[in-house]
């Protein structure tokens, strides 16, 4: 299968070329270094050209209010590649509950680049997931001094991203589901309970203070940054994977 991923060199995108040429598939990453550029479009013409699947797994480099811009041009020109070249199935990672916090504009902006896919011209795929391990170390230095991380009691569900790059892959080469597949951790904590399991692991000796207005998942009502009952869930734990970090 010929396969075009787009953010191909990013966190997620490196390992899902990896994980599809290992099992015998052409995957050719793309990416402004590489000459491609979604959001301008520069070097799309003709870039998904023979493919089977296209698969976007580009970012927006902010999660403010500039996001929905990024994610409709980059879908836009994804989109009318793919049409004009014949690609078959388009997919693209999307979050779990992302359309349950309007508040956030970035949840807002992926909302809407699940609904440019799904009313797109190419059968389609769109992965859920929740928050990446790699993600959360991040998320405590949003809200954090010298002496105190303030973090929410925010039920999250997070996995490992070489578990969400295989999930990912698998979608790759299956048909279109022309619908959303959910993908989750095997363990639910609360945020504050992750920022003292890293703190912990780290010997910092800074005091996790539950805040519940503190950060951008302070806006998740209840549990819907949890996997859903459909859900996927994968089998390495969050110690697991601290463990390997160093």
């Amino acid at each position: 299968m010929n396969i075009a991923v787009l953010g191909g060199t990013g966190l997620i995108g490196s390992q899902v070329v990896k994980i599809l040429t290992a099992a015998g598939h052409e995957a050719t990453p793309l990416a402004p270094s590489s000459g491609v550029d979604l959001l301008t479009g520069e070097g799309l013409d003709g870039a998904l050209k023979g493919a089977d699947v296209v698969v976007n797994l580009t970012n927006s480099p902010t999660f403010d209010d500039a996001s929905p811009a990024f994610f409709q041009t980059t879908m836009d020109n994804m989109l009318a590649a793919a049409k004009r070249d014949g690609v078959g199935h388009a997919v693209i990672l999307s979050i779990v509950g992302v359309d349950q916090v309007p508040e956030l504009a970035y949840y807002r902006a992926k909302v809407l680049q699940e609904k440019l896919l799904e009313t797109g011209p190419v059968p389609y795929s769109i992965v859920r997931a929740t928050q990446f391990f790699e993600f959360i170390p991040s998320v405590l230095t949003w809200t954090a001094d010298d002496k105190t991380v303030r973090l929410p009691a925010t039920p999250v569900q997070p996995m490992a991203s070489a578990d969400i790059s295989q999930a990912v892959a698998d979608v790759i080469v299956g048909k279109p589901l022309n619908g959303i597949r959910n993908l989750g951790g095997p363990e639910v904590f609360t945020l504050d309970e992750l920022g003292r399991i890293i703190l912990q692991a780290r010997g910092d000796k800074r005091e996790v203070v539950i805040d519940n207005t503190a950060g951008m998942f302070a806006a998740a009502p209840g549990d819907v940054l949890t996997a859903p009952a459909d859900a996927i869930l994968s089998t390495t734990t969050f110690r697991e994977w601290l463990a390997t970090q160093k």
